[in-house]
């Protein structure tokens, strides 16, 4: 099981993973997508990489909005497996031109 990181450890993450947030126990991010159709391919991007991880996050979509929130549960927080895929979920994203 991964280890909760320290709340000092989450804010130096957050200061490098842009548009992330922390929102009690979680982290938490909403990507913006130009038609629907390009948030779902993120989404099964997403899932690849979760998969890969054996960490899966919760996903809202709202049309061409995707909200991802990363917890580990096990732990009861945050973890490096929560940063390790937040960072590759930002390394993933292409905004919309």
């Amino acid at each position: 099981m991964a280890a909760k990181l320290s709340d000092v450890e989450i804010q130096r993450a957050l200061g490098v993973l842009r548009g992330w947030s922390r929102r009690g126990d979680a982290l938490t991010r909403t990507y913006t997508f130009a038609r629907f159709a390009d948030g779902i391919a993120f989404v099964a991007k997403a899932a690849g990489m979760a998969d890969a991880m054996d960490h899966h996050p919760d996903i809202d979509i709202r049309y061409t909005k995707v909200t991802f929130t990363l917890s580990t549960h096990s732990a009861g927080g945050i973890t490096p497996l929560d940063l390790e895929l937040a960072a590759q979920l930002e390394q993933a994203y292409a905004p919309p031109a």
